[in-house]
């Protein structure tokens, strides 16, 4: 395989790990804390990870677009001159970010909350609020660190990072919710407070592993700088000059689902209570912004893995005006994409009912399950949003990506309080579903005027992908007309979920077998699949 795709499965491994652990930790956390919990948790979380892309304003992505520049120009001295750089501002602004949020935490609460639901309170939004904030201090700095590596297509410190992160964040949240609930007998706030602290200790852990890579490739990247025969020696100013250029676009792409989030916090509980809706509005929340997001969200890591890691190969093919590179490159990203996260997508909207019944409980599936099925696709969008502005910062074209984005966004701050007034929970994610399509349409026009890209081979595999996945939903629906014979899983948690791992793996291992027998999978990924290959034979 390429090395494009080598580096794509590193981080998409990482990051599929990252949000599977991120998946099944919240099953005990939402036996603890229940909707309230998670709804409190949303509520802390969203307006963090604003504040942790604001606070890096996308430097550490630009660091690794702006060192991989330089590195194929063969001068590794300014990419070292600007990591070095960047990890001051990158302190200066985390700190900056921690004080202006922890300070801030009861008016932004007040703001979010307005009415006089006794679940959750401004009072609770803002402590938990101020848990969370502490982890901006050390994020900012950390994450340079991996965009440096990447910008060195070496991709695995920062996966490796990413799974230590994430397991020391969940050991803290589990233990310490359990210990504050259980054993001290204290209140869900408080546990949900702790478990948003938690980030700052998987932090911790993060930079640990990093220090290592960093301890152990010194001296190669010394040699390196020593070996060059020619730099640009571009003073201070013109190298911030040049990261920022390439920042500002990063921050608002890599702010588009909190952002997202972030509207539906501030427009769902009123526009519930305006429609009398005040006695489901919290466990909704926590599935659309919680626990089905968990669900949703992990098709959606494919993307960000290959965004990440295709972003220094496609800068470098398009700084060497290689077009037919680029075309490939851009054409093997969107393909890899479609191909796995259609089906992913399909499959998580036909059990979704078994999906959410058997990871949170069969309680009140009517309403969980119809949410979750009606957002599952949202993952596809987001995939395609998060890849197609990859290409475009790939091909110098990231302020059109900005650009997108803000049509998006503005679409989905008009119509989201009427759409949720009109058809309940459901119409938050009708409002993210236009938002993102409008998003991801102008996207895919940029790319194809920039640089006259044709979709025709893309298309053509995409009607493909449609053919199998539709044939993948048949043999679902048969499997959950039989069992449902056997077993009651519309109404047993156990049942469900025996239900959703024979439809899941049913349904999978056919759309497999029609994608590896038709050379599919070996076309989009530019070689043989091994894994796949010793289960399958043609």
């Amino acid at each position: 395989m390429s090395n494009i795709i080598r580096g794509t499965m590193l981080l998409t491994g990482a990051s599929f790990l990252s949000k599977l652990l991120g998946m099944l930790y919240v099953i005990p956390f939402n036996a603890l804390v229940g909707a309230e919990g998670g709804t409190l948790y949303a509520y802390a979380y969203t307006p963090y990870s604003i504040f942790i892309s604001l606070s890096t304003v996308g430097i550490p992505l630009a660091v690794s677009k702006f060192v991989s520049k330089y590195n194929s120009l063969g001068d590794y001295e300014t990419g070292m001159r600007m990591f070095k750089a960047g990890s001051a501002l990158m302190l200066g602004t985390g700190i900056i970010a921690f004080l202006i949020m922890f300070l801030g935490a009861d008016w932004l609460a007040h703001w979010m909350i307005k009415g006089d639901e006794a679940d959750v309170t401004a009072e609770d939004v803002a402590f938990v609020t101020r848990m969370v904030s502490v982890a901006l201090i050390i994020i900012p700095s950390m994450s340079i660190v991996r965009g440096f590596f990447q910008g060195h297509n070496s991709m695995g410190p920062t996966a490796i990072s990413q799974v230590v992160e994430q397991i020391v964040r969940i050991a803290f949240i589990l233990i310490g919710a359990y210990i504050i609930l259980q054993v001290l007998g204290g209140s869900v706030v408080t546990a949900v407070g702790f478990s948003t602290f938690a980030a700052f200790i998987g932090a911790l852990g993060s930079c640990v592993v990093l220090a290592f890579y960093w301890k152990k490739r010194k001296p190669f990247l010394d040699k390196q700088v020593a070996e060059q025969r020619y730099t640009y020696d571009l003073q201070t100013r013109d190298l911030f000059k040049e990261l920022f250029r390439y920042a500002g676009p990063f921050v608002l792409v890599g702010l588009a689902i909190p952002l997202y989030q972030f509207i539906d916090q501030f427009t769902f509980e009123p526009a519930m209570l305006t429609s009398g809706r005040q006695d489901i509005w919290v466990e909704a929340y926590s599935v659309i912004n919680m626990y089905g997001h968990k669900i949703v969200i992990i098709p959606m890591t494919i993307a960000t893995g290959l965004s990440l890691a295709m972003l220094p190969s496609l800068t470098k093919s398009f700084t060497n005006k290689n077009e037919q590179m680029v075309t490939k490159q851009i054409n093997q990203a969107l393909q890899i994409i479609l191909v796995l996260v259609i089906p992913a997508s399909v499959g998580i909207a036909i059990l979704a009912d078994e999906a959410y019944g058997s990871l949170f409980g069969m309680e009140n599936i009517e309403l969980t399950g119809t949410l979750l099925a009606w957002y599952a696709p949202i993952a596809l969008l987001f995939a395609l949003f998060t890849v197609t502005s990859g290409i475009l910062q790939g091909i110098d074209q990231q302020n059109y990506a900005v650009f997108s984005l803000v049509v998006g966004l503005l679409a989905k701050v008009l119509l989201n309080s009427q759409l949720i007034q009109m058809f309940g929970a459901k119409g938050a994610i009708f409002g993210t579903a236009i938002a993102a399509s409008i998003a991801v349409i102008l996207n895919f026009w940029r790319i194809k005027t920039a640089i006259d890209f044709r979709f025709k081979q893309t298309i053509k595999r995409t009607m493909l992908i449609g053919i199998f996945t539709l044939i993948m939903c048949v043999v679902v629906w048969i499997l959950k007309g039989i069992m449902g014979i056997f077993i009651p899983y519309e109404e047993s948690r156990w049942a469900a979920t025996a239900m959703l791992a024979v439809g899941a793996i049913g349904g999978g291992f056919v759309y497999l077998a029609l994608a590896y027998s038709s050379t599919l999978l070996e076309r989009i990924f530019g070689g043989r699949i091994p894994l796949v290959g010793r289960f399958l034979r043609r």
